[in-house]
């Protein structure tokens, strides 16, 4: 394994990873590596991916050797600013000889065949709004945890005596704990400015969730299950639940997970089950960094909501059987007086004081 030059891609490379959101005043940058000993469909000997909030921006591939845009404001910065992903291209490309190296270095330490192994590696950076910020890189093999570092308590964890190995040389580097520092106070720094200037400011946003309930009967045991549904939110920490008198009601709860829109903000949901008896002793209660204060929704506002709509939607029926009624009438009155035209023309009376006008 080489630490000083696969690291110097290893942090360089995170400078166009991806944010998730993590928390009501947080952002986590990401970027992680995957390298494998025999390539298959969809899966290349090396490739580097980054997420902003669950969303791919950016892909590097062995097949192509270059950094692959997935997001508009990424687009924007590879043409304002084409040095900028050009020198982290030429740093990715280098990755992926030294990974490849890997993979084969840790076959023979592991006494291991020529058959399928894969190595990952992914480093992390937690930036809060005062300025604050944590890190992690983690490094595993086969799909298991091989060696990880904490850059806030600068500690190393080995899974096993071959990690220790490694761990025990890493450690002595002065260089590598540097590099690790520079992630954390220049690299982090760096992602947020080039989305501030190109993606304006997309990850410092606040989007207000919208909040709706929907509900259904059950016929049988004349139950009833509300769902809550939490929509079109940023970031995507969210504290959404179901309370009964005020207090937080578990029982006969579901919860979904947090997951993205297409537009990069998120949705949620939550159901209850009860008793219809009860329906106003309960609320949806939901607290995020877009509302000014937390928002409740009871259901007597929606057994409200529902009868204004029902009584619309009678009033509506109503309204057409009344006009069909007038229409109906005054075609038959019409076809009686066609009727009567008629007649008078058969008789050959010529006016109204004949016996059959009368």
């Amino acid at each position: 394994m080489r630490p000083r030059r696969w690291l110097l891609g290893l942090l360089g490379a995170a400078a166009f990873c991806l944010l998730e959101g993590s928390g009501s005043s947080s952002h986590l940058i990401r970027v992680s590596y995957i390298s494998v000993s025999k390539a298959g469909p969809g899966l290349p000997n090396f490739s580097a991916v980054g997420y902003v909030d669950d969303q791919l921006i950016a892909r590097y591939e062995s097949h192509s050797k270059k950094v692959h845009p997935r997001v508009s404001w990424m687009s924007m910065l590879e043409e304002k600013e084409p040095q900028f992903c050009n020198r982290y291209t030429r740093i990715l490309q280098k990755d992926e000889k030294d990974f490849q190296e890997n993979v084969q270095m840790l076959q023979k330490r592991y006494n291991q065949s020529g058959e399928f192994h894969m190595v990952q590696m992914m480093i992390s950076c937690e930036v809060w709004e005062d300025g604050s910020r944590s890190g992690r890189w983690q490094y595993g093999y086969d799909g298991r945890d091989f060696l990880s570092f904490d850059m806030n308590t600068a500690s190393w964890t080995a899974a096993d005596k071959e990690a220790q190995v490694i761990m025990r040389m890493w450690d002595t580097e002065t260089a590598i704990h540097q590099r690790f520092k520079s992630y954390l106070e220049s690299t982090c720094t760096e992602l947020l400015e080039k989305d501030h200037r190109y993606g304006s400011g997309r990850f410092l946003r606040k989007e207000t969730p919208v909040v709706t309930v929907s509900s259904r009967t059950e016929a049988e045991e004349g139950m009833e299950t509300h769902i809550c549904r939490v929509h079109g939110f940023y970031p995507k920490e969210i504290d959404a639940s179901w309370r009964r008198d005020g207090e937080v009601w578990l029982q006969d709860t579901l919860r979904g997970s947090v997951a993205p829109n297409a537009d990069g903000t998120f949705h949620y949901w939550l159901s209850i089950r009860i008793d219809p008896k009860e329906r106003g002793r309960y609320r949806c209660h939901v607290e995020h960094d877009g509302l000014q204060e937390p928002l409740n929704v009871a259901l007597e506002d929606l057994e409200c909501n529902l009868g204004v709509i029902i009584g619309c939607v009678v009033a509506v029926l109503l309204l057409v059987s009344a006009i069909a009624g007038i229409l109906v009438f005054l075609k038959k009155r019409q076809d009686g007086y066609k009727a009567a035209s008629t007649s008078d023309k058969g008789s050959g009376s010529s006016g109204w004081g004949s016996k059959e006008a009368i």
